[in-house]
């Protein structure tokens, strides 16, 4: 079997290998282009997300620079996911991320893991795990999620957060490791910073929010 095979089956392999080296190595040479581009290459932008990413859907935007082991090659983007500086996605294993979700800056994604083995370490051996990351998630500042981390929809997960393991649906988590603080309530439907109340009643222009995929039911 070949590395490139054993690499995509979920083996231990060599990233390393020639053979993935020199699939890998257009992407990077694209990735340094895109990070090179000025604020107002809005249209480049846009063709790099549609032309290099396994996926991406609309009004996608990642602020610059942008770090990918493959260029994100093998990421996966819904509709309406915005990304502040620094983001980084290690994607030799797939990640995928449902709409609307939020990145804030700094933030690392990895699916890349080394084995506890000090001799396959030696020989830079390693594998991969996908990530999932459900729709409407804000992922804080800071924040690490590990290979084989899934992230259930609607939920936060609060700055400087190191993800292990999988975290439900509509729950706000924090920490490291990450772990469930609370569900997000009806307060919350209520409150958007401690005690200072959301001025529903001066929000007028529901239907744009709508389209532009801010406004969650």
């Amino acid at each position: 079997m070949k590395q490139y095979e054993r690499m995509v089956a979920g083996l231990i392999y060599d990233p390393c290998d020639p053979g993935i080296q020199e699939m890998q190595r257009p992407y990077q040479e694209k990735l340094w282009e895109f990070n090179q581009l000025k604020p107002s290459d809005s249209a480049k932008k846009q063709a790099y997300l549609k032309e290099v990413f396994a996926e991406c859907g609309e009004k996608c935007y990642i602020e610059l620079p942008f770090r990918s082991s493959w260029g994100g090659h093998h990421v996966h983007f819904g509709s309406g996911i915005y990304a502040n500086f620094n983001l980084t996605l290690i994607d030799d294993g797939h990640i995928y991320v449902g709409d609307r979700v939020l990145f804030g800056p700094n933030v690392t994604v990895a699916t890349a893991n080394h084995p506890l083995n000090a001799k396959l370490r030696r020989q830079e051996m390693q594998y991969n795990r996908d990530v999932y990351i459900g729709e409407n998630v804000w992922i804080g500042s800071n924040t690490v999620i590990l290979p084989g981390v899934h992230i259930g929809k609607n939920s936060v997960i609060g700055a400087g957060s190191i993800v292990t393991r999988d975290i439900p649906e509509h729950v706000l988590a924090v920490g490291n490791p990450c772990r469930v603080l609370r569900e997000i309530r009806e307060q919350d439907d209520l409150f958007y910073y401690r005690n200072e109340r959301i001025d529903w009643d001066e929000i007028t222009d529901l239907n744009m929010l709508y389209k532009k995929g801010i406004f969650v039911e």
